[in-house]
């Protein structure tokens, strides 16, 4: 086992069809997730030294690798115990995943290798992710807790100033409250705004352009190497602006993005951008 080996808090064993993948969980102030590549290499038909390589090779792989202690349990005539294996963080998955072309692999994985491009870390990460995310207070419900606390005040602050007026003793006291309660007010519609802004994601003809925009530059990619570049480049995407689908990218970065990929196709293409 290496000395550098990452021991990991915990690990589980989802089922992704009639595959087991393992992946490791290394608690702490973030919370680190971890799949070994060895046994997807192994269902997918792949050569693992080719996949080692490329993964060495890679400029941004390479860098966020890392050797895990993974226990397997024993299983017929073989004995299990721990073995460390070459793991990738779950966020740079589909980064390695988008990276094969499934136009290179035998016919009877093809399939098989789309499936886990399309499907298989959005089921890690219902696994995993979504169980962190669940245990934590988001955002959203820390706005919904001063929301409600906000209402509740400016309800009590409302029957105060009604009885207050019934009884003509309207003063500075009520003054104040009110004034406090629309400030509150305001506070709570600022921040409802600023989470609204967070979680905003590319309308449906923004997701289009950028579609579209990759397209065109897979095909000019396609054009100089000979060989299927879509899944690279979605992937290139998807590693350079961290989501995992075109349509969950922030509206923030919408220019940001079709900035990026007119670079990419002017360096590549004696053509002008289309879009």
């Amino acid at each position: 086992m290496s000395d550098n080996a990452l021991m990991p808090t915990s690990q589980r064993t989802v089922f992704f069809y009639d595959d087991e993948i393992t992946a490791v969980v290394f608690d702490g102030e973030i919370q680190e997730i971890y799949v070994p590549l060895r046994p997807l290499c192994d269902y997918l038909g792949l050569n693992w030294s080719g996949q080692r390589q490329r993964i060495h090779r890679d400029p941004v792989l390479s860098q966020v690798k890392g050797e895990c202690v993974i226990h397997s349990p024993s299983s017929g005539e073989r004995g299990g115990g721990s073995q460390t294996m070459l793991c990738l963080p779950l966020d740079y998955l589909n980064g390695w995943l988008f990276g094969i072309s499934a136009n290179r692999v035998k016919d009877d994985v093809r399939d098989k290798l789309v499936r886990y491009q399309l499907e298989c870390y959005r089921v890690l990460a219902r696994e995993f992710v979504q169980t962190a995310v669940s245990a934590t207070p988001s955002a959203t419900s820390a706005l919904q807790s001063v929301y409600e606390m906000g209402m509740a005040i400016a309800h009590l602050a409302k029957e105060q100033m009604q009885f207050e007026q019934r009884l003509d003793k309207t003063d500075n006291a009520v003054l104040e409250t009110a004034l406090a309660v629309v400030g509150l007010q305001q506070r709570v519609q600022e921040l409802e705004g600023a989470i609204a802004s967070d979680e905003a994601v590319v309308t449906s003809d923004e997701a289009m352009q950028i579609s579209q925009a990759v397209k065109t530059v897979a095909i000019a990619e396609g054009k100089r190497t000979g060989r299927n570049e879509f899944g690279a480049t979605y992937g290139e995407l998807y590693r350079k602006f961290g989501v995992t689908s075109y349509k969950q990218v922030p509206r923030s970065k919408f220019m940001h993005v079709m900035k990026w990929l007119n670079e990419w196709f002017v360096s590549i293409s004696d053509d002008d951008w289309p879009f």
